[in-house]
């Protein structure tokens, strides 16, 4: 822990104040232009930024809400109690709490010594380093958590829960993350985006404690891992019998639950796989295509170019 950002962090923000004076009734012009649901809208706190971190205000009690954003919360320092439905949950110093965009919770006033980090992250933020993180990780929960926030799969509410008290490396990884996020550096973004793909990887390899999964999110598992396992001849046909469903049923509920079809994302999934084979690899172009599923070249062109604005050859080159 740093020892002078912890002492930054005890100082009094503006609300800290305005409730030790007597206000304690959460000022809800701060967190959202809504009148009746207590929805906390990214547009309060986000502005032109896809990610930003504030401190929990201390002191008060937050009455139930919901949030149009990703939330990851963070005990630096004290401990921090929540509930999520019928769920109590304390948090520990050094303990995650993941919530996706719909999840409905309260959280019990703050002392001095607790000091929580809120991290308000837009899922759009999550399309830059996402594609980074998948591969060869479909199957994991952090993985499915991110899709259903990023996709909407029915608003339904879910969160991670990592108890990680003592974990030092996660610690320095949160030290950095905040400090690069209140600081001015040049290349504040792309450390941000750096940071936090290497925060998800270290997530991903612990166990959280988490709500049981849905039917759809099952569902979507068989998808994913199929497409990472099978990609190279993968089919609409040999998905939906393994899932015992017709082709159109299957299609549909992929629709549905992700707003791509079968096609986008076993296209996605090739197209990651060939620029990773063209950035680290010297393969001809012709057996990376041939490699991740596709035999006609000029539609193989066609496709990437569309997805990287250049020809694979190019690619390569200007990557090079």
């Amino acid at each position: 822990m740093d020892g002078n950002l912890l002492e930054k962090l005890m100082e009094l923000t503006d609300e800290e104040k305005e409730i030790l004076k007597g206000n304690q009734h959460v000022n809800r012009e701060i967190y959202t232009n809504l009148t009746s649901n207590f929805i906390v809208q990214s547009e309060k706190l986000l502005h032109d930024d896809l990610i930003m971190i504030r401190k929990h205000p201390r002191y008060i009690h937050f009455p139930k809400h919901s949030h149009d954003f990703i939330e990851m919360n963070y005990v630096y320092h004290g401990s921090f109690e929540q509930q999520i439905g019928d769920q109590t949950i304390l948090l520990r110093q050094g303990d995650i709490l993941l919530l996706n965009q719909y999840v409905e919770h309260e959280l019990k006033a703050c002392n001095t010594e607790d000091i929580v980090i809120n991290f308000i992250i837009h899922p759009a933020f999550f399309d830059s380093i996402l594609p980074n993180i998948a591969s060869g990780t479909i199957q994991s929960q952090m993985v499915h958590f991110l899709f259903n926030s990023m996709f909407d799969y029915n608003q339904q509410a879910q969160f991670l829960f990592y108890p990680l008290s003592g974990n030092e490396h996660i610690s320095e990884m949160m030290d950095q993350l905040i400090l690069t996020l209140n600081g001015n550096s040049l290349f504040a973004r792309s450390k941000i985006k750096f940071l936090m793909g290497l925060l998800l990887i270290e997530l991903m390899e612990q166990q959280p404690q988490s709500q049981a999964i849905s039917e759809e999110q099952k569902f979507l598992q068989t998808v994913f891992e199929y497409i990472e396992e099978k990609y190279k001849n993968a089919s609409l046909e040999e998905l939906a019998t393994l899932v015992n469903q017709t082709t159109y049923g299957v299609s549909k509920k992929i629709k549905t639950l992700t707003n791509q079809n079968f096609k986008d994302l076993l296209q996605e999934k090739r197209l990651t796989m060939a620029q990773h084979s063209l950035l680290y690899s010297d393969l001809p172009i012709q057996i990376i295509a041939e490699e991740v599923g596709y035999e006609n070249m000029s539609y193989f062109y066609r496709i990437f170019k569309s997805k990287y604005g250049m020809t694979p050859k190019a690619y390569r080159s200007s990557m090079k």
